[in-house]
């Protein structure tokens, strides 16, 4: 048999007369054990499980929480097509500037040359021009003529010149 709960037992004094008489209710509870009523499952704390024993018996026990589930993996994203683009033209417009740097390098001399033909070309084409001018104003001399006419006090003007 199982041990029963704890007896509540009243001490009283022989010594004094109680007042009056207590029932015998209260200094010997009834001896039977009081039915357990099961709990609601609201009533039950978080953390709190009811279990089943191994002898059959069901009582209450703290138990783990159950382990969050795993996130679930991601999912590979699409490149997108800017991204693809920029990859591809990138080595192309690399590879365009060395060919350009290349061929300014093995053109230099050239370039250089062309540079002073150039020059020389500019001189020869402005030396010939002072050349025209000097001949074209000793050959005749500029005769110019104007004739303004203006009629009354505050009146416009108008003239004509002639070479």
């Amino acid at each position: 048999m199982e041990p029963l709960p704890q007896q509540i037992t009243a001490l009283t004094r022989t010594d004094h007369p109680h007042p009056r008489p207590v029932p015998a209710s209260v200094i010997h509870p009834p001896l039977t054990p009081t039915p357990h009523t099961a709990m609601r499952p609201e009533e039950i704390p978080p953390g709190v499980t009811a279990v089943t024993l191994p002898d059959g018996r069901r009582v209450l026990a703290y138990t783990q929480p159950a382990p969050a589930p795993a996130p679930p993996p991601p999912v590979p994203q699409s490149i997108p097509a800017w991204a693809k683009t920029t990859a591809l033209l990138a080595p192309a417009i690399g590879s365009g500037i060395a060919v350009g740097a290349w061929g300014l390098a093995a053109a230099a001399p050239g370039v250089l040359a062309m540079a002073s033909a150039l020059w020389a070309t500019v001189a020869a084409i402005a030396v010939g021009g002072v050349a025209l001018a000097l001949i074209t104003r000793a050959r005749r001399p500029t005769h110019i003529t104007q004739h303004i006419n203006a009629r009354g006090f505050m009146s416009r003007a108008n003239g004509t010149i002639n070479r």
